[in-house]
């Protein structure tokens, strides 16, 4: 009849086995708040360059029209080429032949920006 002896059995034992869980739930709870905020970052990125798209339409309107559009809905589609990201929300406050103010955020972002136009920067 065979014995088996110890030396034989391989694996990990119990306290390898818990150091490890615990070292993955170190790393999980550093990682997982700043995957979050990259989200919001990236989020609040695509509704800049939405926006900043938005300014060069309006400009291509106005060389047509004289006049800055006072709706999205005639910027959006292939003719002045304004697609917006998915989640981004673009609305235009105002707008006449001298200029426009336009707003745009995101529904998971965190901030909101505006373009008062021509000429002005993106704030936020």
């Amino acid at each position: 009849m065979k014995r088996l002896t110890k030396n034989n059995e391989r694996g990990f034992t119990l306290i390898e086995l818990i150091i490890v869980i615990a070292i993955i739930g170190v790393l999980a709870a550093i990682a997982i708040p700043q995957f979050a905020s990259y989200r919001t970052r990236s989020f609040n990125a695509a509704v800049q360059a939405d926006l900043r798209n938005a300014i060069t339409v309006q400009e291509a309107y106005y060389q047509d029209k004289l006049t800055y559009s006072a709706a999205v809905t005639d910027l959006i589609g292939a003719q002045y080429g304004l697609f917006i990201s998915s989640n981004v929300n673009i609305s235009i406050a105002a707008a006449s032949a001298t200029g426009y103010t336009m707003t745009a955020w995101h529904s998971s972002g965190n901030e909101t920006w505006q373009i008062v136009g021509p000429g002005g920067s993106i704030s936020g």
